[in-house]
């Protein structure tokens, strides 16, 4: 379970530790995994880039949500929409049967910046984070040509998560993903140095800042066998001719040989985005409240804004 907290930084960053206790200790202990993401955390270029004001976003990751919400509804009443007075069994429905299954909140008043904040030794979680570091990779290299850049790279990465997501029409700064990369090129790079290393299928001119990938049909099928099941299964569901009942195995093959093969692999992805992220934002009307909702919506359209005004000038 995931619990996304949109919380306001209302302090210049500080040391670690101290940054640590002071933010978990607004809320309920038992947590498995909690990081902070966005620009109140990493430096954004364009409308985000002043972080004085900026929104620090936060994810928490429990194994019983029902017992944690229980507990942060007595430390963290008003933290809550209406939905508060139905129970934390009901807010668990709530989070884990629409949308992502994440229960989001937004506009909460906390202290304090930090990136990774906690992570308790579940070697079954650090395992599920390597992982989505290694498919984020390889969905990339396979919308990538044979040669390109670190930059370019780290774009198809973080451009993965808004393929499909209609805020990007509505809501956000066009430049965003960009926005994100540009500053933060050296976290990105160790993120993913020694996974770029490591991967046969690559050549990694570090100096040079430049990769090459095998995009032989042998190279793409090795990377398409290795993405998410959803996403070969959602690739077979576009690709399947009507009556035909290929299995993926089968329709992955094919797609190697596909000159538009990354194109397709980008369909599949936004085709899983999309439905999540309107669900999800739906959702959050009602998990956040119609007042912060429409708060919340009205920072983020002024954002979009100042972004379409930094363009045209």
């Amino acid at each position: 379970m995931s619990l996304g907290l949109g919380a306001m930084a209302l302090q210049a960053l500080q040391s670690s530790g101290v940054a640590f206790r002071k933010i978990l200790s607004h809320f309920p202990e038992e947590l498995s995994l909690a990081f902070a993401y966005g620009s109140g955390v990493y430096r954004q270029a364009g409308p985000s880039s002043d972080q004085k004001n900026a929104m620090l976003d936060f994810v928490f990751t429990v194994d019983d949500p029902v017992a944690w919400h229980s507990k942060n509804l007595k430390k963290n009443w008003n933290h809550y929409s209406f939905l508060k007075v139905l129970g934390p069994k009901f807010i668990t429905s709530i989070q884990d049967n629409y949308g992502a299954g994440v229960y989001y909140n937004t506009l909460i008043m906390c202290d304090g910046r930090v990136k990774i904040v906690a992570m308790n030794e579940n070697v079954i979680l650090r395992s599920a984070l390597d992982k989505n570091l290694r498919s984020a990779v390889t969905a990339a290299f396979l919308m990538l040509p044979e040669s390109f850049s670190e930059e370019d790279l780290f774009i198809e990465i973080a451009g993965l998560s808004y393929s499909g997501d209609f805020r990007m029409v509505v809501g956000e700064d066009k430049t965003k993903v960009l926005n994100i990369v540009k500053p933060n090129i050296a976290h990105f790079r160790e993120l993913y140095g020694n996974i770029l290393q490591e991967n046969p299928q690559v050549v990694y001119k570090i100096q040079q800042g430049r990769l090459e990938i095998d995009k032989s049909p042998e190279g793409q099928f090795t990377q398409l066998m290795t993405l998410p099941k959803t996403l070969q299964q959602q690739i077979n569901h576009i690709m399947d001719p009507p009556g035909k009942n290929r299995d993926v195995e089968e329709t992955l093959l094919q797609l190697a040989h596909d000159p538009d093969c990354g194109e397709v692999v980008r369909l599949g992805l936004s085709a899983i985005v999309r439905p999540s992220s309107l669900r999800q934002s739906t959702k959050g009307i009602f998990t956040a409240g119609m007042k912060k909702s429409l708060h919340y919506s009205a920072l983020k359209l002024h954002k979009m804004w100042k972004g379409w005004l930094r363009k045209t000038s």
